[in-house]
């Protein structure tokens, strides 16, 4: 077991043969534009029948890195969003064999576009250069070869000036520019030994980042505390069987919620090849844990298994501690069912925990039973109490997840962002066309802000039209009005992962 290292484990990087590269230049669009690298991989070889959902339509992978000045404008931008908005996710470089592809083993790529003063400065995708993706482009990789190198798909976050591009199960993060171009592995200031996590929590009050992170050796998982110098504490070990995956977990003002699912580490799938060798587990219960942010022992709750997919946001209120989630029905394959990438076995909902202190009882209580993932809030508020949240459902997200048995889901699927009151129970939708595929709505407070909605929701939707991707900026106390701007990008932004703004100091 001690040999399984993310290359032998989630080796979907390491399948991939590598592909060649180099510096192009090229001129399209409405503003310069340069093509700075490209993959140029052998078209792919599929023995299989039908489609492979995660490599087509929406999810095709981009296939170049590409560099837009004066993007178009429809709308207005407001001139007080004054930064860069960046998205990760996986993007395949270099497929020969559609049969060792994995959506989420994608070497990552980051989107991003900056605004500044009304204007929409520039458009620009990177590859994150682990020394796969750096060899595969015909670069050489500067520095030595980190451990559990792995190109970070999931997240992409701000930390004290620092741009950090995150993922779960292994590799370090790696810092960026400015630029999007990547600098280097980033160990807090040589204090973090291990992995970190694809989710992290930032406490604005107590200027601390919290991560739980996971290895497929170990017994036990740990919670990471970077404090407000920058250093990452000695991590506190809490002690799990089988090797659960841990995706995401949760914070509030007292604990750190962490969510044991039966999703486990499988070492014979792993010793025999698979992709990802974490298999739903009938054998593992599930479980939340409560973990004093003060210090103690973790206190367990049983609870009837779900997958529970994202945190959107925890808080405390008074003996009880409220969770709320997006979750999906038992079971959720993580390593899929030949589709190239994860199967579920019906849509993702919102859902709330509420887990009483006293009694030792936890309540399911489900908020919002349309499909939709990617939960935000405004970021201030992790760990407190918020009243308004927002949502993502993308048509063809569901589509891929669920069509492993041929049976695709009910048309009713659209493509639209979803504005949650907390306080009154309701809802507000701004829709989007048909083959609009939407991605992960991101809140920005307005400059002198008051109260929680005040600001903008950010969000990239494919354009059917045109071929490419729009940033949508939609003022949040307008929520289903015009948009405030549509952003024209000269090229398509995949369905991914998970995004942040990045503001301007």
């Amino acid at each position: 077991m001690a040999s399984h290292t993310r290359r032998k484990v989630l080796k979907g990087a390491a399948v991939v043969a590598a592909a060649g590269g180099g510096v192009l230049g090229g001129g399209v669009g409405p503003g310069p534009l340069t093509t700075v690298a490209r993959a140029n991989p052998a078209p792919p070889k599929s023995t299989t029948t039908g489609s492979i959902p995660f490599l087509e339509g929406a999810f095709a992978p981009a296939t170049e890195e590409l560099t837009a000045f004066g993007l178009d404008v429809v709308g207005r931008i407001p001139r007080d969003l004054d930064g860069r908005y960046l998205r990760n996710g996986p993007n395949a470089l270099g497929i020969e064999d559609v049969r060792v592809h994995h959506w989420m083993l994608g070497d990552g790529m980051v989107h991003g576009v900056r605004l500044r003063g009304g204007r929409a400065e520039w458009y620009r995708n990177r590859w994150v250069r682990s020394t796969q993706v750096a060899a595969k482009l015909g670069e050489t990789y500067p520095g030595p070869v980190p451990p559990d190198d792995f190109a970070c798909n999931t997240h992409v976050i701000p930390y004290k000036g620092r741009i950090l591009a995150t993922q779960e199960g292994g590799p370090l993060p790696y810092e960026l520019d400015g630029e999007l171009n990547t600098v280097r592995p980033y160990d807090f200031r040589s204090t973090l030994r291990g992995p970190l996590a694809a989710h992290t929590k930032y406490d604005a009050t107590a200027d601390e980042l919290h991560a739980i992170a996971y290895y497929p050796t170990w017994d036990h998982v740990r919670h990471i505390v970077v404090d407000r110098t920058g250093r990452a504490r000695p991590a506190t070990r809490i002690p799990v069987a089988d090797a659960p995956m841990m995706h995401d977990f949760a914070l509030t003002e007292k604990y750190v919620v962490i969510v044991d699912v039966p999703i486990t580490f499988d070492a014979a799938a792993a010793e025999a090849g698979a992709l990802v060798p974490y298999e739903w587990n009938d054998r593992h219960p599930m479980r939340i844990g409560l973990l004093p942010r003060a210090g103690g022992t973790t206190r367990w709750f049983e609870i009837d298994s779900v997958y529970y997919s994202h945190t959107l946001n925890a808080y405390d209120q008074g003996d009880t501690v409220v969770m709320e989630y997006i979750g999906f029905p038992a079971p959720f394959y993580a390593a899929g069912r030949g589709m190239g990438g994860p199967s579920a076995t019906g849509s993702p909902t919102l859902d709330r925990w509420t887990i009483d202190l006293r009694t030792g009882q936890v309540r399911s209580t489900r908020l919002d039973d349309r499909p939709q993932e990617f939960p935000r809030i405004n970021e201030s508020l992790v760990s407190r109490r918020h009243r308004y949240a927002y949502t993502a459902c993308a048509a063809e997200m569901w589509r891929a997840y669920e069509a492993a048995d041929g049976a695709y889901p009910d048309e009713k699927f659209a493509n639209y962002l979803v504005k949650h009151d907390m306080a009154r129970s309701s809802r507000q939708l701004h829709r989007f066309p048909r083959g609009a595929a939407v991605g992960e709505p991101v809140f920005v407070p307005r400059r002198g802000a008051r109260d929680e909605d005040d600001g903008y929701v950010l969000a990239y939707v494919n354009d059917p039209d045109r071929g490419a991707t729009d940033l949508v900026i939609l003022s949040a106390q307008d929520f289903d009005g015009h948009p405030l701007a549509r952003i024209r990008i000269p090229g398509r932004v995949p369905l991914g992962f998970h995004g942040s703004w990045i503001p301007d100091a």
